[in-house]
């Protein structure tokens, strides 16, 4: 995975460029930046900076981290982010000198993310927020498959696709496709506010952590 990323850098940001995502990435552009205005944010797998660009407007501070050392390197090129800090980072062990922040965005990761660490990444980035924050996902719908379909599936239920790339290599790349229920169970316990937004090409689930002014939402019926 670290290999793939670090390969598609260069030419990262034409998945944004797809004009059946054009109304999608409209939506998109308006509504993320809107819910975490105000706040200090914390960003996990920040890649090229596609969308720390779009939040770090909005922000009083922000620090946006990757594991991956070349995506970072034109993050760091994007306009009006003088107030974002970029550092690599990993995102199951986000380190205490990073702080401590009111929000957190991870835009087309937690797909990544095998599901047996979902709770251990959840974990580490909780232990970066207040009470109170709030933490926005948003990853790719399952019309991605109608171009990048699934081709192997493992014991742990894990899905994952075949990649190339222009520079004719070709990847395995684990991209899971969790159900709202499957989110909802990982958060039941911390989260109150939950709200979940299904558009063509993206899925955008958002939560607060618990605090004495948000009582936690219960799931939604079967």
């Amino acid at each position: 995975m670290r290999a793939y990323y670090a390969a598609r850098a260069t030419y990262y940001d034409l998945v944004y460029l797809k004009p059946e995502r054009t109304q999608d990435l409209a939506f998109l552009h308006q509504h993320i930046p809107a819910r975490l205005a105000g706040r200090s944010v914390l960003e996990v797998a920040c890649g090229t900076g596609y969308w720390t660009q779009v939040i770090a407007p909005r922000v009083p501070s922000m620090a946006a981290t990757d594991w991956t050392p070349e995506p970072l390197t034109f993050a760091r090129l994007r306009p009006n982010t003088e107030n974002v800090t970029f550092s690599e980072a990993d995102a199951f062990a986000l380190p205490t000198s990073l702080g401590l922040f009111q929000a957190a965005f991870a835009g087309l990761w937690f797909s990544h993310v095998p599901i047996s660490a979902r709770a251990a990444f959840l974990r580490s980035l909780h232990a970066r927020l207040g009470p109170g924050s709030r933490v926005l996902f948003l990853d790719n719908s399952e019309e991605q498959c109608d171009e990048l379909p699934i081709v192997e599936r493992d014991a742990e239920g894990n899905t994952y696709q075949h990649r190339p790339l222009p520079d004719g290599t070709q990847h395995r790349v684990l991209k899971n496709f969790p159900k709202v229920k499957e989110l909802e169970a990982l958060v039941a316990t911390q989260a109150c506010a939950v709200q979940h937004t299904q558009l063509d090409n993206f899925w955008l689930f958002e939560y607060d952590l618990n605090n004495d002014a948000c009582p936690m939402t219960p799931p939604s019926a079967p």
